[in-house]
């Protein structure tokens, strides 16, 4: 419809009488998104505005009803599920010639003296960001779900597979081990029991004290900061991952006891993927039965040697080993873990990482890892040992595990429609070696950005559905693996630089702070003042620390 300039000045007036200057922009004054076209062919208003303008504007009230308006039904903000009927104005229904109005701004009253707004300049409509929502252009899926195929059954495939399935989308589950007890010292948040609803039976110890101890055995206790309702739990993780997998299976997701081992990629968006799989269902032993399966996507959460980060060419990050033992110890021995964790630092325990003795429900788990020493691994593992020795004594090893540990992300954890979580795409923190709710969160994450981008399951997925899950992460997340990574090159790169560390979690404004971050997974603003001081503190432990460095190496010579 062809309009000519008064009429569009009209119209134009009209807006911002009824929705102030926000109008152009399409946004509701309380922030909601407003259905009002940002063309000048038409213009809705809602049974709350007539009623306002009634009181205050009969003569172009009673112009309005005059008016053979159709009724049209819309939807004021897309949460809402009540249409509401709203009349709708073109500008060929009447001129603002024939109405004397006064000046009103979001039908809200100026000032007396403000000047009647058809003299005032009309202002150019602001600056609106470009938003793609790829999911809203993709096509319906016709007579079926979305298929996602989440390989890997750990803490990020049982969550992806659990969120997705509850999401509508049709989900299959692939673990070739389902009895799998990855070597892991099995320590959780506090967060994490709640995020993902965890029953407390399967938490087999509340850890609510630390030893700290220095490479000359000095021992710091951590904790005094923490609420009464505080605590660190561990778990073990063939019970966590198969309480995860089972409630994923409760709410529709298909199980797969399968090996996967490779898949086809598609050329176009449309086509589905491949996967490759040696199914091992109701087989005991012996080689599994070879299948395959088509998805529309796929979720890699298989791990630090995940095949699905290199069938899209993910490349490749440094890893630390981890070695773990598992140690039943006598009963008088195992009283004084109840509660308790510890960690050794040390040039004798790892180069680059910690020693640490974590309970569980009937042992305690006894390991440690490295980046850059992996072949002395073993010799690490019995330094560890050697020092928690008075404390274990007359323990009997019952388990040996070992396992790599990624130390940063991948360069790539994305392609096409194909997305890595987890271990698989480099979620461990460093200086903690962290990574079962890093896992399970960003399974979750990724779940959620599917079922959003694919309108639970009713459309195909495309890349940029999957990249609003590592835009969320990256901006989540980023700054605690930067803070943990700056540690780790400061306090672990040298003894006595682990005794300045150790000196320093004696001080309780920094168990706070780390108690804080860790169990609540952000990183805490502190207090400036506090802030300061552990500052001067810190630089006096690293010049203690480099000048014990410095008489040490004179001792070697």
């Amino acid at each position: 419809m062809n309009m000519t300039k008064e009429e569009k000045r009209t119209l134009t007036q009209l807006r911002v009488l009824f929705l102030g200057k926000q109008a152009e922009a399409g946004v509701w004054e309380k922030g909601q998104r407003h259905t009002l076209s940002t063309n000048l062919h038409h213009l809705k208003i809602y049974p709350h505005q007539i009623a306002t303008l009634n009181s205050t504007h009969p003569t172009l009230t009673n112009h309005l009803k005059s008016q053979p308006y159709p009724l049209k039904q819309t939807h004021i903000h897309k949460k809402k599920s009540n249409p509401a009927h709203c009349l709708t104005l073109t500008p060929h229904s009447f001129t603002m010639n024939s109405i004397a109005l006064k000046t009103f701004v979001g039908l809200r009253q100026t000032s007396p003296d403000a000047q009647h707004f058809a003299a005032q300049p009309r202002l150019p409509p602001p600056h609106r960001k470009l938003r793609i929502v790829a999911g809203k252009f993709s096509p319906k899926l016709q007579g079926r779900n979305l298929r996602v195929a989440v390989v890997g059954g750990g803490p990020a495939g049982g969550a992806a597979a659990e969120t997705l399935a509850k999401g509508g989308v049709e989900t299959f589950l692939f673990e070739r081990k389902l009895d799998n007890c990855k070597p892991c010292g099995g320590a959780i948040p506090l967060c994490m029991v709640g995020e993902f609803d965890l029953p407390l039976d399967i938490i087999d110890r509340r850890v609510t004290k630390m030893k700290m101890i220095s490479p000359s055995n000095v021992a710091v206790d951590i904790g005094r900061t923490l609420k009464p309702h505080e605590y660190i739990g561990m778990v073990r993780r063939e019970v966590l991952d198969a309480y995860l997998r089972e409630r994923a299976k409760e709410n529709g997701a298909s199980v797969i006891n399968g090996l996967f081992t490779k898949m086809d990629i598609p050329k176009d968006n449309n086509t589905p993927y491949v996967i490759h799989y040696s199914s091992y269902d109701n087989k005991s032993s012996g080689a599994g039965e070879k299948r395959t399966l088509e998805v529309d996507a796929v979720i890699g959460a298989d791990g630090a040697n995940s095949r699905v980060a290199k069938s899209i060419d993910a490349g490749e990050y440094e890893y630390a080993i981890a070695f773990q033992e598992r140690v039943k110890i006598p009963d008088d021995k195992m009283a004084y873990y109840e509660d308790l964790a510890e960690m050794y630092v040390g040039d004798d325990v790892s180069p680059d990482f910690y020693g640490w003795v974590f309970p569980k429900c009937d042992h305690v788990a006894v390991g440690t890892g490295t980046v850059t020493h992996k072949g002395d691994i073993k010799k690490f593992q019995l330094a560890t040992r050697k020092r928690a020795e008075d404390k274990i004594l007359g323990g009997k090893i019952i388990r040996v595990e070992a396992h790599p540990i990624p130390e940063h992300p991948r360069p790539r954890r994305l392609l096409g429609r194909v997305a890595l979580v987890g271990d698989a795409a480099g979620y461990v923190t460093k200086c903690s070696g962290e990574g079962i709710y890093f896992a399970a969160k960003s399974g979750r994450m990724c779940a959620e950005a599917i079922v959003e981008g694919s309108e639970n399951g009713k459309r195909m997925v495309e890349e940029g559905d999957l990249r609003k899950y590592l835009e969320k992460w990256d901006k989540t997340y980023w700054p605690t693996y930067k803070v943990l990574d700056v540690l780790q090159k400061v306090f672990y790169r040298s003894n006595p630089a682990r005794e300045a560390f150790v000196e320093m979690c004696a001080d309780e404004y920094v168990q706070k702070m780390t108690f804080d971050s860790y169990l609540y997974k952000t990183v805490v603003p502190g207090n400036p003042l506090e802030d300061l001081k552990l500052a001067i503190n810190t630089i006096g432990s690293l010049v203690r620390a480099s000048a014990i460095r410095r008489e040490m190496n004179k001792l070697n010579v």
